[in-house]
């Protein structure tokens, strides 16, 4: 016996409920003949009657009741079904997983948690840490579906926006003769250990602080490179060198590690939202009006 289609049980429930053909019809906006057609087709296919013929109209019978519930509740939820599709479809609901790094933690999350609660309040939206090492697996592997970076993943299938930047600062340890300036020369680092970030894909060309030591002729040896700038920090507060970081690391400063500008340079750090070039998502461009103006503000 095949199985009726929705079309067949949407008929078989007005009439049900309207008690009789005409009526029924009349709601579908078809003719009363088909109609009658389609529930003949239907208790044949059932293989019992589902209604009573009678003088004041269709009465359901036990058979036609059992089905009449469950085929309201089909009915339900393939429209449920519907009209989440239709919800996902348009933006208005879904899941979006949001990679953060630490550095800019405190300085956007709590202004795009609200924009995106106020703009996305039916979307599922979670957190993710994220650092410069595990970042662009995460997004590549859709651990995320979109990824605040400081700088920005450069990697072939990931979209990027810039939505922000970050002047570069010099963190020192508070006793050291450099926290006593109110702002520092570039020259006057030369020969003074850095705590060196990871090198995006491993060319030194595309760091920021490795280009702005270059195009001032200013050498400075790396002492030691880590993941993070929480660990950067932890490193100059022990003594092993200096950290050139953009001015939101400040936020997250350990105490014993100030924060001084860097004299007459104009280096910045940018921020950007990344994700998959092949994720075609309607909820992206409502994060990215989010995540522009949580940046824009927090400035």
């Amino acid at each position: 016996m095949a199985a009726p289609d929705f079309r067949t049980l949407r008929y078989f429930v007005a009439v049900a409920e309207e008690r009789s053909v005409g009526k029924a019809a009349r709601r579908l906006n078809m003719a009363q003949p088909p109609l009658s057609v389609h529930i003949r087709n239907l208790e044949a296919s059932v293989g019992t009657p589902l209604f009573q013929r009678t003088a004041r109209g269709m009465e359901i019978t036990d058979a036609g009741n059992a089905l009449f519930r469950r085929a309201k509740e089909a009915l339900l939820l393939a429209n449920e079904g519907f009209d989440a599709a239709r919800a996902i479809g348009s933006g208005s609901r879904g899941r979006l997983t949001v990679g953060t790094m630490v550095v800019l933690s405190y300085l956007v999350l709590p202004r795009l948690e609200n924009a995106l609660r106020a703009k996305l309040p039916d979307v599922e939206i979670q957190y993710v840490e994220l650092n410069a090492v595990n970042n662009i697996s995460a997004v590549t592997d859709s651990d995320v579906s979109v990824a605040i970076c400081i700088p920005p993943i450069a990697q072939a299938g990931i979209s990027v926006e810039r939505i922000g930047t970050q002047p570069l600062m010099l963190a020192v340890r508070a006793d050291s003769p450099l926290a006593r300036m109110a702002s520092v020369p570039l020259q006057r680092l030369e020969g003074v250990p850095l705590i060196g970030l990871p090198v995006p894909e491993g060319d030194l060309d595309k760091s920021v602080v490795a280009s702005m030591l270059r195009r001032h002729g200013v050498g400075m040896p790396v002492a030691q490179r880590v993941e993070t700038m929480v660990s950067a920090l932890a490193l100059v507060l022990a003594g092993k060198g200096v950290a050139i970081l953009p001015a939101c690391a400040r936020i997250g400063r350990p105490p014993g590690v100030v924060f001084r500008p860097l004299r007459n340079v104009d280096a910045k750090m940018e921020i950007a939202a990344c994700w998959r070039s092949d994720w075609d998502s309607p909820l992206i461009q409502p994060f990215l009006a989010c995540a522009r103006a949580s940046v824009r503000q927090a400035a």
